[in-house]
C-alpha cells in the first residue's frame, strides 16, 4: 500500500508541473489582453477628456465674446480669444489647437459675418466650417424657430479645433483610428 502512495505522489508532481505550463501561457494571453484594454481606456479617456475641454472653452468664447469689452468689434473679439486660450489649461492652443471667434449679424433673411478673429498654431491653420468659402455667406444651424437670432441682432460663434495624439500605441496595433482632430462649436 506504501508503494502505492508514493507511486500517487510522483504522478501528481508530474501532473502539477505539466500545468504551470499551461498556467503560464494562458496568463500570457490574459495579462496582454488586459494591457490592450487598459491602454485603450486611456487614449479613449483622453479623447473623451480632451473633447470636453474643448467643448467648455468653445461656450466661455462665445460667452466672452457677447459679454466681452472693447473699443470695436475686433478688438473684443480679440480679448476673447485670447482668454480662451489662456484658461484652455491643460490643452495647448498655442501648438496643437486653433480658435476662430466670428461676430455673425442677421438682416432679414439672410446672414451676415461682420467680423472674425482666430488664432493658434494647428497647422494647417483650418478654415472655419461657418463659412465654407470667404466671402461666403454662413451656414447658421437650422433651429425649430426661424427667428433665432432676431433681426438686426448679433451671434457670437466659436469654433475650436484641436489635434488629438495618441499616447499609446493600441490604436496602430489593433488599426483602430482616433479622431485626428477634434471640433466643437458654440452660438451665443
Amino acid at each position: 500500500m506504501r508503494n502505492l502512495f508514493l507511486n500517487g505522489r510522483c504522478h501528481l508532481r508530474r501532473w502539477r508541473s505539466d500545468c504551470t505550463g499551461q498556467a503560464t501561457v494562458e496568463l500570457t494571453f490574459i495579462i496582454i489582453m488586459l494591457l490592450v484594454m487598459m491602454f485603450g481606456l486611456i487614449d479613449f479617456g483622453r479623447a473623451i477628456y480632451e473633447r470636453q475641454v474643448i467643448t467648455n472653452i468653445a461656450r466661455e468664447g462665445s460667452n466672452l465674446a457677447f459679454r466681452g469689452v472693447g473699443n470695436s468689434p475686433e478688438e473684443t473679439i480679440t480679448n476673447a480669444v485670447n482668454a480662451v486660450i489662456a484658461s484652455a489649461s491643460p490643452l495647448n492652443i498655442n501648438t496643437k489647437g486653433y480658435v476662430i471667434i466670428s461676430a455673425v449679424i442677421r438682416n432679414g433673411g439672410s446672414f451676415t459675418v461682420t467680423s472674425q478673429v482666430y488664432k493658434g498654431g494647428l497647422s494647417p491653420a483650418p478654415s472655419s466650417k461657418l463659412r465654407k468659402n470667404p466671402g461666403s455667406f454662413p451656414s447658421m444651424p437650422v433651429t425649430t424657430t426661424p427667428q433665432i437670432p432676431l433681426a438686426n441682432k448679433t451671434v457670437y460663434v466659436t469654433e475650436v479645433f484641436y489635434k488629438f495624439v495618441p499616447i499609446t500605441p493600441v490604436g496602430k496595433l489593433l488599426k483602430l483610428a482616433f479622431p485626428a482632430q477634434l471640433y466643437d462649436v458654440a452660438y451665443f
